[in-house]
């Protein structure tokens, strides 16, 4: 089980959350983006350069991405590829994509695009605020609940906290 994070345009609000999840949970965050992204040193979170290009980064989560899989972005084509090959894909403002809704909002997204073209539409979405990083919060909560088994204790934590229950009693 692995979180793949479309890197380049994932807002560092959302990225710090996937961090702190990544290390709590001990599940494996990689960032794929076609420029150099920081990342805070952990065995369970790296990145994975592409070359710069027009959906590389898109193609190459694609090809790597195995099915229980977990994909942060908010490309909605991309989304559509990762739930065929049956993982899940979650957009930074919480939007679960599946096989029941993933249709439906890339059939959306191609009729706003297309009216984009037309110069029918001039505005994008709204900007990103507090409603949308609790409901991506919430949602990751609910994926890691379900796909991701909490990490066994610690068996020194007994040691760090003399009130903490003995894990071997």
């Amino acid at each position: 089980m692995r979180i793949w994070v479309d890197g380049d345009a994932c807002p560092m609000v959302i990225k710090e959350m996937l961090f702190r999840a990544a290390d709590r949970r001990k599940v494996q965050v990689t960032l794929v983006a076609n420029q150099s992204v920081r990342v805070p040193r952990s065995d369970f979170i790296d990145t994975l350069l592409v070359p710069s290009g027009m959906n590389v980064a898109d193609r190459r989560i694609v090809e790597l991405v195995s099915p229980g899989d977990l994909v942060v972005t908010a490309d909605v084509p991309l989304a559509s590829d990762v739930v065929a090959r049956g993982a899940q894909a979650l957009d930074p403002r919480g939007t679960l994509y599946s096989d029941a809704n993933v249709g439906e909002r890339l059939a959306v997204r191609n009729l706003f695009d297309g009216f984009r073209g037309e110069g029918r539409v001039m505005r994008g979405p709204a900007n990103f605020n507090e409603q949308d990083k609790r409901a991506f919060a919430n949602q990751l909560d609910r994926w890691l609940g379900k796909y991701v088994p909490p990490p066994p204790p610690d068996p020194d934590a007994k040691a760090l906290d003399p009130q903490a229950p003995d894990p071997k009693a």
